[in-house]
């Protein structure tokens, strides 16, 4: 009797980002053949174990002339140097894991048995590479009999369907369920667990099974559902599925759970895989896809500020910024502009201190705290004195309502960074409007009766020109360190609150 269990993959951009617990860093030996294109063998096992965090080592069988368009050539040195290789590691580092990919002929295979049966490593991961994706032959017809006899000694089984078939003495499965026979053929022969793949198979899905024999009587499948990927760089990817399994297996012992780490891993490396753009042929795929570039000091503020400037531009074309440069601005519309601002600043002022609760360090905690503080005693004295002499319309008007909700939520989305990043705009674009707008004042020979030279200065002033450096200096930090999903959480708070300045500024107009 058999029992199948399916279960559907998420795609590749919602596989785990967190590597599996267990050994910090899985010391896995590859033993298998070099390509000199480096897109599959010894290469690619090295870059697959890698991009699972372990420590790759590798003793080499083979020795080919190849590229993406095919292998020229073979070279298999002597059996007795590979041997050579082998014990040189065994020696003298501990083995959590071990893949076997090429080994050429059958002395090359007799050597890895007695190797194996000597050190009997925890997890062996063999790779029976007897034909290329590019179709080449790369294992001798007479080492094939050897070879059956080396798999029993492995933990999984990783053929291709051409492989599966040969292994088994049939013709290429044409169906996902042939696929599956000639897979539990193999795994009752071996008593390893085989992962039949379904790569070579027709249709826009692409599963995997994990075929694993229990005696006689009971086979266990364990479907994994993935999508196809449509691209020609495909090559090295079983050398590189086979090589990942090992290092996550030294982590997790769960061969399922394995699997489920490393086919979405492969399905970003194959749709990543042009990025590289190697050779003209039949090209790699992108091991290290999923580890972006660290960005340098400043990288993040400057993403940020690429954002700003549409907004930034927006602001600076406002009826209202032209009037307040020149002091022509009515005061109607200046002072219900500066009752919001003291609405806003009231709840702004809530939000700081939010973040300096939040903040990781005493200095960013004082730095919010004193940048609450300012809104409350600085800033609210310049709103008081104007006020306290010129009538304005009180209540929250809607713009402001919206913008200290959104910096609300943002405070209370328990993401320092994303809080950080929401409150930036009113630091970096009433800088960056003061300076300009108090850069046109001083050109104009500071006019007496410029009726709103005081807020020029205000927003001119060194001091709040140092906090704004600090604060982007604070956000710089905070989106470097964050993951993809928060970094991107960041920009959108950011963009958020940049567009409400927008508004923020425009809001007299629409309320004269």
């Amino acid at each position: 009797m058999s029992s199948t269990i399916s279960t559907a993959l998420p795609a590749a951009s919602e596989a785990p980002s967190g590597l599996p617990t267990g050994r910090d860093v899985p010391r896995v030996l590859s033993i298998a053949g070099s390509d000199p294109s480096g897109g599959a063998g010894i290469q690619a096992d090295l870059k697959s174990i890698a991009a699972h965090g372990g420590y790759g080592m590798a003793a080499i069988t083979a020795l080919t002339a190849q590229n993406t368009r095919g292998v020229q050539a073979v070279h298999v040195p002597p059996a007795a140097f590979l041997a050579q290789q082998l014990d040189a590691v065994s020696d003298d580092i501990s083995i959590d894991a071990v893949k076997i990919g090429m080994l050429g002929d059958e002395a090359v295979i007799r050597t890895v048995r007695q190797w194996l049966e000597k050190v009997r490593p925890a997890v062996v991961v063999l790779d029976p590479v007897m034909v290329a994706t590019s179709g080449d032959r790369l294992l001798k017809e007479s080492a094939e009999a050897a070879l059956r006899e080396l798999l029993p000694l492995a933990h999984l089984i990783t053929p291709n369907l051409p492989e599966l078939a040969m292994l088994v003495g049939g013709e290429p499965a044409e169906s996902w369920v042939a696929a599956l026979d000639q897979g539990r053929r193999l795994a009752d022969a071996t008593g390893a667990t085989v992962l039949v793949k379904g790569g070579h198979l027709a249709g826009t899905e692409c599963p995997d099974a994990l075929v694993n024999t229990a005696g006689l009587l009971m086979q266990d499948v364990v479907e994994v559902q993935g999508p196809r990927i449509s691209t020609r760089n495909s090559h090295g990817t079983g050398c590189s599925l086979s090589s990942a399994m090992a290092t996550v297996q030294a982590r997790l012992g769960d061969w399922e759970a394995s699997l489920r780490t490393v086919k979405p891993w492969l399905a970003g490396a194959l749709e990543s895989s042009g990025q590289l753009e190697v050779g003209q042929g039949n090209g790699p795929v992108h091991h290290f896809h999923h580890m972006r570039p660290a960005l340098e000091e400043g990288g993040f503020a400057a993403l940020l500020w690429a954002e700003a400037q549409q907004d930034l531009a927006a602001i600076y074309a406002l009826d209202f910024i032209h009037g307040l440069a020149s002091g022509d601005l009515a005061e109607t519309d200046f002072a219900y502009y500066l009752a919001q601002d003291a609405l806003y600043l009231n709840g702004y002022s809530r939000v700081l201190a939010r973040a300096s609760a939040l903040a990781p360090s005493e200095a960013e905690q004082l730095f919010w705290a004193g940048s609450a503080r300012q809104c409350l005693e600085v800033e609210s004295e310049l709103h008081r004195s104007w006020l306290s002499t010129r009538p304005a319309r009180n209540g929250l008007g809607p713009v402001t309502k919206s913008y200290v909700d959104h910096l609300t939520a943002a405070s209370a989305s328990g993401s320092y960074a994303v809080l950080a990043a929401a409150v930036l705009p009113c630091f970096w674009l009433y800088a960056e409007v003061g300076e300009k707008l108090h850069a046109r004042f001083l050109a104009s020979g500071e006019p007496d009766g410029h009726a709103y030279a005081a807020w020029l200065r205000t927003y001119a002033d060194e001091g709040f020109a140092e906090a704004t450096r600090q604060a982007i200096a604070i956000v710089d930090a905070a989106g470097r360190k964050a993951s993809d999903h928060e970094r991107e959480a960041m920009v959108t708070a950011f963009k958020q609150s940049c567009r409400l300045e927008v508004e923020f500024f425009d809001a007299p107009r629409l309320h004269s």
